[in-house]
């Protein structure tokens, strides 16, 4: 089978990273351009020493440009960047009929105007978000992704409280009028960069909440969740940083349709998620550790007697799962391929 010759673009980043680290071993990938300002000129090995004596270790990371881009020879590009300076690598690119993965929020949503009112500015390509799909694999369906030109991933926070409400929603088994959402991020999920917030003296010994109560997420959250229901819904998230390096934790709590019965919500999701090698649905309350470098996601359900309420929790790796090992997913979907290709 000839390989799929693949660029990635903000490489040197943490998705970035996970992306390489990834698609470098990738079976049916053949990587032929790595970029990254900051890394221009340097190996792969230089900037990524647990890659050092693997092929993709010897890659040198080059400027970035569309025009070089498409000069490579790559038929895919996987844009590991912040919102806005993704689309001006996105819009090029899809004018000369690459395929793009994009990791960041600048196609997830459907309205340019909602993106306005949570990223502060005009959205920077709308004449793509038609075409965009959200590519969350266990909620699009395989159908969506298949040839996809434009794969728009979306975030941790999103795939932590989607993959355990959007089954419940799409059945009519809870209220729709008080889910209350808190999730817990490791440090990474703010990208590389230097940040005073973010150095290890503040953010060790230190549990904050933060982007309360309108982070940039909600608006994606809620876009799917809308979706799902087929009703507009409007959610109550907080999110908080803990002094981890990667992982994420969701805990959810809803107002059950019927009385509260944790094993329609354990049906429900056996239902939707059957056959889904990455949704794991655990026994135990899901632990962060336990998902640390896989693409997996494990949720579970408790019933609360007192209160009538039921509680979800997800846990998943906010590098994998969140960012890059989803992105890989979807982009096999896509191509054809089974879904876990080059996915640990």
């Amino acid at each position: 089978m000839q390989k799929v010759r693949t660029a990635i673009v903000g490489a040197s980043g943490y998705s970035g990273e996970e992306l390489v680290s990834l698609l470098g071993r990738h079976p049916q990938v053949e990587l032929v351009a790595l970029t990254s300002r900051q890394s221009a000129g340097k190996s792969v090995a230089e900037v990524m020493p647990r890659l050092a004596g693997l092929p993709v270790g010897n890659a040198i990371f080059v400027e970035p440009s569309a025009a070089s881009l498409t000069e490579s020879g790559a038929t895919t590009v996987f844009l590991a960047l912040p919102h806005g300076l993704a689309a001006e690598f996105a819009a090029p690119l899809r004018k000369e009929g690459l395929q793009v993965v994009d990791l960041s929020a600048d196609f997830r949503l459907r309205s340019a105007g909602i993106f306005e009112e949570f990223y502060g500015g005009p959205h920077p390509a709308p004449d793509l978000l038609p075409e965009a799909v959200y590519a969350l694999p266990e909620i699009c369906g395989d159908a969506a992704l298949k040839g996809a030109g434009l794969l728009a991933c979306p975030g941790c926070y999103p795939t932590s409280i989607l993959v355990p409400l959007v089954p419940l929603l799409r059945r009519g088994l809870v209220r729709t009028d008080s889910i209350v959402i808190n999730s817990l991020s490791g440090v990474s999920g703010a990208g590389r960069k230097a940040d005073i917030p973010l150095l290890f003296a503040e953010c060790n010994e230190s549990l904050r909440a933060y982007g309360a109560p309108k982070h940039r997420h909600l608006s994606e959250v809620e876009q799917e969740l809308s979706a799902a229901a087929g009703t507009n819904i409007a959610v109550t998230f907080t999110p908080h940083l803990v002094p981890v390096t990667r992982g994420m934790l969701s805990t959810i709590v809803v107002q059950p349709v019927g009385g509260a019965d944790s094993g329609k919500v354990a049906a429900a999701w056996a239902e939707e998620y059957a056959g889904r090698p990455f949704v794991r649905l655990v026994p135990h309350l899901p632990d962060s550790k336990h998902v640390t470098g896989t693409n997996c996601i494990d949720i579970a359900v408790r019933e609360d007697a007192r209160t009538g309420r039921i509680l979800l929790f997800s846990a998943l790796d906010n590098l994998m799962k969140g960012a890059a090992g989803q992105a890989v997913q979807a982009f096999n979907i896509s191509q054809g391929w089974d879904e876990r290709a080059g996915l640990p």
